[in-house]
C-alpha cells in the first residue's frame, strides 16, 4: 500500500507499517531522545512506558538513561546533558519530498476579527488557508468519531458490495456528534440541511433538501440593486479575489442609528466569507464611516490591499457575481432510470429492455407524468423536444419547486443489434443519480457493473407484489465513497414502502439529495473549482478600475458614507448580531459537569467543533470534513451549567451536549452564556443533592415528563429549594430522556443519595417546555381530548400554518372538559404570553438587528411593544383567580351564571369568525391580542364548569338559560363585558386595516399608471427630439 501524506495507509494516519531492519528507517521513524540527567542516588519518580512511532509502534521503551550509542547517534551535546535535544527534521515524510501533515489542533481555530456575525454553514467554514483536498475533505473521518459508513461493505438482496462504493441498506440513522443518530421530526432539521444561520429556516415537509449551500442568494437579497462596492484583485497567496461590501443603517428604537457592514469574500475556494460586522465591534473611525482598507484591514488581515482594485460600474459585474454566487443553486434535475427484469443484473441485459413491463409502467405512474416531448416548453434535460431524435415520450415531475426530468431507458430510442445501446446510455450515463427499478426475482445490483464517470448515485427499488392492492417498495442505496451520506435516511432493511405519495416524496427526496451530495465528490468538486476560478479571473483582469483602495478610501466612498454614528450601547453590543458568532470548542453528546466541578471525558469522544450561535440556530460543525454534525434552534434551548473551561446544554427534551473551551478560564464560557440568554428563553440550572428522611422518602413527586407535581412540607427536599413546575433535567449524573421514565423512577427509588440537575419554572410558576415539545403536543391535541386523529392531509395542513397561530387555532377548539392544573391548553397560553413579555435578560435589545422577513412565531430577536394608552391589557389567569376568590355569594347564585355563559360563548364563537376571516395576511400583534382575549374566555369556561354548569359541546349559546338581571361589579360578567369592547375595538382596527390597505393598493395603482403615462410621454419627447436634431443637422435636404 502506498503512503500518501494525510492519507490511508500513511504512518500517521494508518495502520502501523511492521518493523523494518532498516537502520535508517527507524531512526527516521523515532522520536527524540529525552534529555540525559546526571546520575544520582535520589530515588526516581515511577515514569510510565513510552510508546514510539512508526515501525517501533507498541514496544515500550525503558527508562533508564540512554546508551552511549545512543547518545552517539544522537543531536545532543554532551557538555550539555540538560539542553533541549534539537531535530533537524519535523516530520520524515519531508526527506522523500512529501508535504508535511499538519496535526489537527486540539481546539478548532477561530477566523479574526472575533465578532463577525456569519450568515451560513458555509462561512462557518471559511478559511484562509485551505488544506489540499487529497482524498476529498467530505470523507475524512475526523478523531473522536466512529468509523463512517465509507467503511461498510454490507450486501443484500438488493445490493452487491463493491470496492469504491458504500451501500445503504436501512437503519444507518444520520450521522450526528458520537456517531449515528435517529433521524430527527418535524420541525427541527437534519444536519445536512442547515445552510442559513441568520435567518429563520423552517421545515415544512416531511422530508428536508440536504447539502444545498442557499447562502448563495446572499449577494442577490442584501447588495444586487443596492448601492454598494465591489473589489477584484489577484493576491499572491490566494489568487483571484473579488470582495463586496456594503454599510446598512437602522434607526434604533432611542432615536440613533445603527450602523453595520455587510461583506463577502471570495476566493478560488468554494467556501465564501459572508456575514455582518457591526461598527461596535470595530476601531472607533470618522463619523463618515471606516475607509473600506481599514475595514478590509480588520475584517480580512490575510488579504493584501494593494492588490485590490474598484470594479468597474459596467451592469456586467453584478451578473457576473451573481452567476458566481448562485452556480451551486439549481431547480433543474435530470434522474436515469434502468429497467431491470426479472433474472436480469448486467448493464447490457438493462439497457436493452426494449418494452416496460406492468410492474415499471406502475412504478412510474407513481413517479410522474408522462409527457409529450415534441412542444414540451418546460425543462427538457437535453432532450429533443422538435424532430423526436430521443423519443416521442417522457417522464416529467415537479417537488418543492424543482423541476426533475427522468431520463427512462425504455422510453430513449432503441437500437436492435447493439448491446451497447449508445443512444440510450448517452443520457442515462451522464446522470449523477440513476435509479435502478427491480421486478420480484432480479439478481442483486452491482455499481461496477455499470462503466460511467458520472453516476455517482444508485437508488436500487424492488417491487413487491406489483399491480395488486398491496404493492410494495424495498429501497437500497449505493454511492461512491467521496459522496458524503444523504437523507432521508431508510428504515430498518429499506422498507416497506406502500405505494403511495409518501413513498413518491420520499424517492424524489432521495434523489434530489443524492445528486446536491454528489456535488462534494472530487470530480465535480475540482469542475466546480476550475469555473469559480474562471470567473474570478476575469473579474480581475477584465471589470478592474485603476483605483486602489487607497484612491477609493481618500474620497469618501458615498456607500460607506452615513450620518453620525450613534453612541455605543455599551459592553456586550456586539453579541446582539442576528448572524452566528464563532466558538472552537471540543464537543459531546450527554452531560459532563456537575455541581461546578469537571468530570473528564475520555478524549476520543469528544470531537474539535465549530460553535455558531446566531439569533435562530444553534450549531456545531466539524471543520475537519465540513459537516455539521449536531443543530438545534435557539427557542429549543432548555438551560444550560457550567463550569471555567465546560458547559453543559440541554434542548429539546432534555438532550445534552458538552462543549469544551480554552483560553482565559471563564471568558469564553461567559461569552457563550450572555450570547444564549440573548436569543433563548432558558436559564441557568440547579444542582441539588437531596437526602432521604427516616422512612426513606425523598419528599417529592414526579410524573413520567420529569416535572414535580407535588413537594412535602418540611422535607430536605423544600429546603433545598424545590418546587412544584421545576424540571429534573438529570439524575445522578444521567440525562433523563437517556434513563427513560421507567430508569428514573428506578435510580430515584434504589439511589441512597439522589443528586438532580433542576430546571427551575418560569417566572409563573409553570414547568418550562422547548418549542418543539409545545408544537408536538399541539398534534396530539385532538388524541388527547378524545377526538379522532386527523388524516395526512390534515397534519400536512397544520404542519404549513405558522406556528403562533396554530397554537392559536387548538387553543379555540372545544374545551368541555375539566382540565386539570396542568391543563395542555394552559401551558400553550402561558407559552404565548410568555414570548409577549420578555424579560432583558432572554431578549435582544431594542437596537439588535432584527431581519425584515422574520416569521411571526420567532419573537426572539423582536422587540415588545409596550401597550399604548389606548389599548387595554387583559386580566391575566392569575387575576382572574383572585378575583374570582374574592366574588360575594351573590355571583354564586344559577340564574346570574347562566346569563354569563350565553356571552361568553358567543364572544369565542366570534373569535372563532374573526380567525377565519382574516386568513394569513393578520399581523402577528393582532394575534397576540385574540390569544389573549381566546386564554380568557377558556379561563371563564373552565371556571363555570368546575362549579357544575353545563357547557353545551357545539359552543352555541343559544340552548343555555339567559337571565336579565344586572350583574354587580367586580363579577364574571364585568369581565365578559370587558371583553366584548376589546373585541369591537378589534375589529374596528381590522376594518380599519383593510380600508388602509385597499386604499394603499388604489394609489399604487394609480402611481404605476401615472409612471407608464410619464414614461409613454417622455419617449414621445425624445422621439420628436432626435426628429427636430435631424432636421437642424441636414439644411440641404430641407431645401430639396
Amino acid at each position: 500500500m502506498p503512503m500518501w501524506a494525510g492519507g490511508v495507509g500513511s504512518p500517521r494516519r494508518g495502520m502501523a507499517p511492521a518493523p523494518t531492519d532498516d537502520l535508517f528507517a527507524r531512526k527516521l521513524r523515532q522520536p527524540s531522545r529525552p534529555p540525559l540527567t546526571p546520575h544520582t542516588f535520589e530515588p526516581k519518580p515511577a515514569r510510565g512506558p513510552l510508546l514510539r512511532s512508526g515501525s517501533d509502534a507498541g514496544e515500550v521503551r525503558p527508562s533508564t538513561p540512554a546508551s552511549p550509542r545512543a547518545r552517539a547517534h544522537s543531536h545532543e551535546d554532551a557538555s550539555r546533558p540538560a539542553a533541549t535535544p534539537t531535530r533537524l527534521f519535523t516530520d520524515p515524510l519531508a526527506l522523500l519530498g512529501l508535504p508535511a501533515e499538519e496535526p489537527e489542533p486540539t481546539f478548532p481555530p477561530v477566523l479574526e476579527p472575533r465578532w463577525f456575525a456569519h450568515y451560513d454553514v458555509q462561512s462557518l467554514l471559511f478559511d484562509w488557508a485551505p488544506r489540499s483536498r487529497g482524498t476529498g475533505s467530505q470523507t475524512e473521518a475526523s478523531p473522536g468519531t466512529p468509523a463512517l459508513a465509507e467503511d461498510q461493505t454490507a450486501a443484500s438482496d438488493l445490493l452487491l458490495g463493491a470496492p469504491g462504493f458504500v451501500s445503504e441498506l436501512g437503519g444507518e440513522g444520520e450521522l450526528g456528534l458520537g456517531g449515528p443518530v435517529s433521524p430527527p421530526v418535524p420541525p427541527a432539521l437534519p444536519n445536512a440541511a442547515v445552510s442559513v444561520l441568520e435567518e429563520p429556516q423552517t421545515r415544512t415537509t416531511a422530508y428536508s433538501l440536504e447539502h444545498a449551500d442557499l447562502g448563495a442568494g446572499y449577494y442577490r437579497k442584501y447588495f444586487y440593486g443596492k448601492e454598494h462596492q465591489n473589489f477584484f484583485g489577484l493576491d499572491e497567496t490566494l489568487g483571484p479575489v473579488a470582495v463586496s461590501l456594503r454599510r446598512e443603517e437602522k434607526e434604533g428604537s432611542g432615536g440613533g442609528s445603527i450602523h453595520s457592514y455587510r461583506v463577502i469574500v471570495r476566493t478560488t475556494q468554494l467556501r465564501t466569507l459572508r456575514g455582518t460586522i457591526s461598527e461596535d465591534a470595530l476601531p472607533p473611525g470618522p463619523p463618515r464611516g471606516l475607509s473600506p482598507r481599514k475595514l478590509l484591514e480588520h475584517v480580512a488581515p490575510r488579504l493584501s490591499p494593494t492588490c485590490l482594485r474598484l470594479g468597474s460600474a459596467s451592469p456586467k459585474v453584478p451578473r457576473t457575481l451573481l452567476t458566481l454566487d448562485e452556480q451551486v443553486l439549481s431547480f433543474q434535475r435530470k434522474v436515469g432510470i434502468l429497467y431491470c427484469r426479472a433474472g436480469q443484473g448486467s448493464e447490457e441485459e438493462m439497457y436493452n429492455n426494449q418494452e416496460a413491463g406492468a410492474a415499471f409502467m406502475q412504478f412510474l405512474t407513481l413517479l410522474g407524468d408522462v409527457v409529450r416531448l415534441k412542444g414540451f416548453e418546460s425543462y427538457r434535460a437535453q432532450l429533443d423536444t422538435k424532430t423526436d431524435s430521443t423519443g416521442t415520450h417522457s417522464l416529467y415531475t415537479t417537488y418543492q419547486d424543482h423541476e426533475i426530468m427522468f431520463h427512462v431507458s425504455t422510453m430513449l430510442p432503441y437500437t436492435p443489434n447493439n448491446q451497447q445501446q449508445l443512444l440510450r446510455k448517452r443520457h442515462i450515463g451522464n446522470d449523477i443519480v440513476t435509479i435502478v427499478f427491480q421486478e420480484p426475482g432480479s439478481k442483486p445490483f452491482c455499481p461496477t457493473t455499470i462503466r460511467s464517470h458520472f453516476q455517482h448515485v444508485f437508488l436500487v427499488v424492488r417491487a413487491h407484489a406489483p399491480c395488486t392492492p398491496n404493492t410494495s417498495y424495498r429501497v437500497a442505496v449505493s454511492r461512491t465513497q467521496d459522496t458524503p451520506a444523504f437523507g432521508p435516511a431508510l428504515p430498518r432493511g429499506g422498507g416497506p414502502f406502500a405505494a403511495n405519495a409518501d413513498f413518491r416524496a420520499f424517492l424524489l427526496a432521495k434523489a434530489l439529495n443524492g445528486e446536491q451530495a454528489a456535488g462534494h465528490a472530487r470530480q465535480f468538486h475540482a469542475m466546480a473549482t476550475r469555473t469559480r476560478q474562471q470567473y474570478l479571473q476575469d473579474l480581475a483582469t477584465n471589470e478592474v478600475t485603476t483605483t486602489s483602495l487607497d484612491s477609493a478610501s481618500r474620497f469618501g466612498l458615498p456607500s460607506l458614507g452615513g450620518r453620525r454614528r450613534a453612541a455605543p450601547r455599551g459592553p456586550g453590543a456586539e453579541l446582539q448580531a442576528a448572524g452566528a458568532l464563532m466558538w472552537g470548542v471540543r464537543a459531546a453528546p450527554g452531560a459532563r459537569v456537575a455541581a461546578g466541578a469537571e468530570t473528564g471525558s475520555p478524549e476520543g469522544t469528544e470531537v474539535p467543533c465549530l460553535l455558531g450561535i446566531s439569533a435562530e440556530t444553534l450549531v456545531l460543525v466539524a471543520p475537519r470534513n465540513g459537516r455539521v454534525v449536531f443543530n438545534c434552534a435557539c427557542r429549543d434551548v432548555l438551560a444550560w451549567t457550567f463550569s471555567e473551561h465546560q458547559l453543559d446544554l440541554y434542548h429539546g427534551r432534555g438532550e445534552a451536549i458538552t462543549l469544551r473551551l480554552d483560553g482565559t478560564p471563564g471568558q469564553a464560557v461567559g461569552e457563550i452564556v450572555a450570547r444564549l440568554q440573548l436569543v433563548s428563553r432558558g436559564c441557568e440550572t440547579r444542582e441539588l443533592a437531596l437526602p432521604r428522611d427516616g422512612q426513606g422518602r425523598l419528599g417529592f413527586e414526579v410524573d413520567a415528563e420529569g416535572f414535580i407535581t407535588h413537594v412535602e412540607r418540611f422535607t430536605f427536599a423544600e429546603t433545598t429549594g424545590l418546587r412544584p413546575g421545576a424540571r429534573l433535567l438529570r439524575v445522578c449524573g444521567q440525562t433523563l430522556p437517556k434513563l427513560g421514565p421507567e430508569g428514573a423512577a428506578q435510580m430515584l427509588r434504589s439511589a441512597p443519595k439522589v443528586c438532580v440537575t433542576v430546571l427551575p419554572p418560569d417566572e409563573s410558576g409553570r414547568p418550562r417546555r422547548s418549542f418543539s415539545e409545545l408544537y408536538m403536543l399541539s398534534l396530539k391535541e385532538p388524541s388527547r381530548r378524545g377526538a379522532p386523529e386527523p388524516v395526512q392531509d390534515e397534519i400536512m395542513k397544520v404542519v404549513l400554518l405558522p406556528p403562533t397561530k396554530q397554537l392559536l387555532h387548538f387553543c379555540l377548539q372545544d374545551s368541555s372538559g375539566s382540565p386539570g392544573p396542568g391543563d395542555l391548553t394552559e401551558e400553550r397560553t402561558e407559552f404565548l404570553h410568555s414570548h409577549n413579555s420578555m424579560s432583558p435578560r432572554s431578549s435582544l435589545s431594542d437596537e439588535a438587528p432584527v431581519l425584515p422577513n422574520t416569521t411571526p412565531d420567532l419573537l426572539l430577536v423582536t422587540p415588545a411593544n409596550p401597550p399604548g394608552p389606548g389599548r387595554e391589557i387583559p386580566p391575566s389567569q392569575d387575576q382572574s383567580d383572585s378575583l374570582s376568590s374574592h366574588e360575594g355569594p351573590a355571583d354564586s347564585a344559577p340564574e346570574l351564571k347562566a346569563s354569563i355563559l350565553p356571552r361568553t360563548l358567543s364572544l369565542r364563537n366570534s373569535i372563532s369568525k374573526i380567525m377565519l376571516e382574516a386568513g394569513n395576511e393578520t399581523l402577528e400583534d393582532e394575534w397576540r391580542s385574540i390569544s389573549e382575549i381566546a386564554s380568557t374566555c377558556n379561563t371563564i369556561l373552565e371556571s363555570l364548569s368546575r362549579e357544575g354548569q353545563p357547557i353545551p359541546d357545539s359552543g352555541d349559546p343559544k340552548g343555555a338559560p339567559k337571565c336579565d338581571s344586572e350583574p354587580e361589579p367586580g363579577s364574571l360578567s364585568e369581565k365578559v363585558s370587558h371583553l366584548e369592547s376589546m373585541l369591537k375595538k378589534l375589529q374596528e382596527d381590522l376594518q380599519r386595516e383593510r380600508a388602509d390597505r385597499a386604499a394603499l393598493e388604489e394609489e399604487v395603482r394609480s402611481l404605476r399608471n401615472n409612471n407608464q403615462r410619464l414614461l409613454l410621454e417622455s419617449e414621445n419627447a425624445a422621439t420628436r427630439l432626435l426628429l427636430a436634431s435631424r432636421q437642424l443637422g441636414s439644411p440641404t435636404t430641407d431645401l430639396a
